[in-house]
Parts: structure tokens; sequence; C-alpha cells
């Protein structure tokens, strides 16, 4: 075997001496990155869902501002304004007219 050839096999050598990558591993590549960012869901204890839904309650009946932690699988979101309706038969909650699912929160707390 030629001493260039060797080369070219040792280590990584077939993906450094070679430019071109199929799509097929580019997109394995892309959703391997995605769902290494992906974020865990935390679960709740009855005493942090007594908090939050204390907290919900009171800004619904008191007008008050409220900021509440929410789930997504790749970012932190946090929901903040004024919990207009609760919907416990769709497990929703309403803030500034828009809609957020009550199985998402993962904190709450009233801004005062």
């Amino acid at each position: 075997m030629a001493s260039g050839s060797r080369k070219k096999l040792e280590g990584n050598g077939m993906w450094e001496s070679s430019r071109m990558m199929l799509p097929e591993h580019k997109t394995a590549l892309n959703v391997w990155d995605r769902e290494r960012l992906k974020r865990t869901r935390i679960h709740l204890d009855e005493q942090e869902w007594e908090d939050i839904s204390r907290a919900v309650s009171e800004s619904m009946k008191r007008r008050e501002a409220i900021k509440i932690k929410m789930y997504h699988e790749f970012e932190e979101l946090e929901v903040n304004g004024i919990v207009d309706k609760v919907d416990q038969m769709k497990g929703r909650f309403m803030v500034d007219g828009e809609w957020f699912e009550i199985m998402d929160i993962e904190g709450a707390e009233l801004e005062h």
C-alpha cells in the first residue's frame, strides 16, 4: 500500500480527505444536534402545584401581574401578564387573551 493511501485511511482520514457529505448524513447530524439541545420536562410535586394554583388564582381575582415559567422543548419560555380565565376541563389558562396549557407550567410567581 502506498504511503499516501495509508494516510487517507488513518484516524478519520476518509472523512477528512473528502469534503463531500451525503444529504442523509447531513440530515442525521442536524436531527442529532437538535435532539441534543432538547430540554427535559420537570415534574412538580403537590406543594409546587398548590403554590402555582394559588398564584394563578390571585392573579385572576386581584388582576395582578404574574410571571409563569413554561416548558418548551428547546427554549425557556415565560408568560407575563394577568390571568383572564382558567379552563380546567380543557387543561388550559388564558393570559392577556392567549391560551396556554396548564401541564406546561414549570413555576409561577406574582409580580408585586
